[in-house]
C-alpha cells in the first residue's frame, strides 16, 4: 500500500489530516512533528506525496520545503500564512500546492488534492511548444501533478505522436509554432477525436481576442494565456483531466447494465449495425446467439428475487470470460442476453456456445441459507444471416423460442 508523510507541529490537526486520508483513501499514513522526525521516515519509506507544515520546532523557516525537495518528494505546503508575497515566494518552488489550513474545506481539498493526484497517472498529456525552455517548465509541472507526459516542437510532431499514442487524454498546444502551428494542429485533431474524447487546451502569449474565439471555435476545451501562474495552470489542467473522467463515467452509466455491468441493449444496437453491415460485406465469419435463463421465474418464487439477481450476475460473469474480448456480450434485458462472435466460422460458433450451455449447467450458486442452486439456459443462435441486423436478432430471438419450446437446455441454430 503506497504512503502519505504529514509533518506537522499541530498535533491535533496533523491527527485530524490523517484519520481522513485513511478514511477516504486508500493510503497508509505517517505523521512527524518535527523535521527530525520526517528525517527518520524518509529514511524507512518512500512517499506518494508529503503534506508539511512550514513552520516546524526544528525549522521554523520553512526550511523543510527545500529538504524534502532535495530528496525529490513531491511536496504538499500547509499553511496559515496567506500573505501574497510569501505564497508566491513558496510556489516559485518545485511545489504541488500551496494549501491554507484554516478549516474542515481545506482539508476536503487536501483529499480531493491527494485523489487527483492518483487519478492523473492513468492519463498522458501531449506538450506542443517550439520552446525548450517552455516545454521543460511544463514538463516538470506536469509530472509534478503524476501525469505520464510526452514533448514535441510543432504540430506535425503531434499528430504523430498521437496516432502512435490514442490513448492521449490533454494537448496543451501553443499558438505560434513552425510547420503547423497550433491552431492547424486542434482542427486536425478534431477531425479524428471529439471534446469527448481527447481534451485541447492551448496556450499563447498573443493579446488578439480573435485567436482565442478561434481555438475555441475550432474545438480547443480551454485558453490559457501566457505567461500564466502554477496554480492557474493546475487548476485549468485538473479540470480538463475530471471533466472528460465525468463524460466517461456519464456514457459508461448509459451503455452498460446496471446489474451484471455488462453493455446494454441501447449500446448493442448503436455499436454493433456498423459491424453487421462490413462483416456480411467482407464475407466474415459471425454469429448472433441470444441467451435465455430457463425457468427463471420458478427460480425468482422459490428463492427470492435477491437470488434471481445473484442468478443473473452469475451468468454475466460466465458470459464475460468465455467469449475474446473483440467479441460483445450484452444483457437485453431481464434474464435474456445477447451474444456477437466476431470473426468465426459456423462449426466453431456451435463448439463455443455448447462449451458455454455446458458451463453454465454444471455451475452451482450458494443461497444464504446454504441451498445449491442449479440453472440452465437456452440459446439461439444466427450464423445464416438476414439483411439488417435487427432481422438477425429477430431470426436468433425465433430460434432461441424453439429452444425452449423444444425443453430447453438446449441451442437451435439456422
Amino acid at each position: 500500500m503506497e504512503r502519505i508523510l504529514i509533518i506537522e507541529d499541530n498535533k491535533t490537526l496533523a491527527k485530524l489530516i490523517a484519520k481522513k486520508i485513511s478514511t477516504e483513501l486508500n493510503f497508509e499514513v505517517d505523521v512527524a512533528y518535527q523535521l527530525s522526525e520526517a528525517k527518520l521516515f524518509l529514511q524507512r519509506y518512500k512517499y506518494f506525496v508529503t503534506l508539511t507544515d512550514l513552520n516546524l520546532p526544528d525549522a521554523p523557516n520553512g526550511e523543510v520545503v527545500d529538504y524534502l525537495l532535495s530528496k525529490e518528494c513531491r511536496v504538499i505546503v500547509l499553511s496559515g500564512n496567506i500573505d501574497k508575497d510569501f505564497r508566491e515566494k513558496i510556489l516559485k518552488k518545485n511545489i504541488i500546492d500551496y494549501i491554507n489550513k484554516s478549516g474542515v474545506e481545506d482539508i476536503n481539498y487536501i483529499i480531493h488534492t491527494i485523489r487527483r493526484l492518483h487519478m492523473n497517472q492513468l492519463h498522458k498529456v501531449l506538450i506542443v511548444d517550439d520552446s525548450m525552455v517552455f516545454r521543460k517548465s511544463m514538463k516538470a509541472m506536469l509530472e509534478n501533478l503524476f501525469f505520464q507526459v510526452l514533448t514535441v516542437a510543432h504540430g506535425e510532431e503531434a499528430l504523430g505522436i498521437i496516432s502512435a499514442h490514442p490513448d492521449i487524454s490533454l494537448v496543451l498546444t501553443d499558438y505560434n509554432m513552425p510547420v503547423m502551428d497550433g491552431l492547424e494542429l486542434t482542427k486536425e485533431i478534431r477531425k479524428l477525436y471529439n471534446k469527448n474524447d481527447m481534451s485541447i487546451m492551448a496556450l499563447s502569449s498573443n493579446e488578439d481576442d480573435q485567436i482565442t474565439a478561434m481555438f475555441l471555435k475550432s474545438g480547443a476545451n480551454d485558453y490559457i494565456k501566457k505567461p500564466f501562474s502554477k496554480e492557474e495552470f493546475s487548476c485549468r489542467v485538473n479540470n480538463a483531466i475530471e471533466a472528460l473522467e465525468n463524460i466517461f463515467i456519464i456514457t459508461n452509466h448509459s451503455n452498460r447494465d446496471f446489474l451484471t455491468g455488462l453493455y446494454n441493449r441501447r449500446y448493442f444496437f448503436k455499436n454493433v449495425g456498423s459491424y453487421f453491415s462490413d462483416a456480411i460485406q467482407n464475407g466474415e465469419g459471425f454469429a448472433i446467439a441470444m441467451i435465455d435463463i430457463d425457468n427463471f421465474k420458478k427460480i425468482n418464487d422459490t428463492y427470492g428475487h435477491e437470488m434471481g439477481d445473484k442468478v443473473i450476475v452469475s451468468l454475466s460473469e460466465i458470459l464475460r470470460t468465455s467469449v475474446n474480448q473483440k467479441d460483445i456480450v450484452a444483457r437485453f434485458g431481464g434474464e435474456e442476453f445477447c451474444l456477437l462472435l466476431k470473426d468465426i466460422s459456423a462449426h466453431n460458433v456451435l463448439v463455443a456456445v455448447e462449451r458455454l450451455r455446458a458451463n453454465i449447467e454444471r455451475n452451482i450458486i450458494i443461497s444464504d441459507k446454504g441451498e445449491e442452486i442449479r440453472f440452465t439456459i437456452s440459446i439461439g443462435v444466427s450464423v445464416s444471416h438476414e439483411d439488417t441486423l435487427e432481422e438477425d436478432i429477430d431470426q436468433a430471438d425465433l430460434l432461441l423460442y424453439n429452444a425452449k419450446q423444444g425443453g430447453r437446455n438446449q441451442i437451435i441454430h439456422n
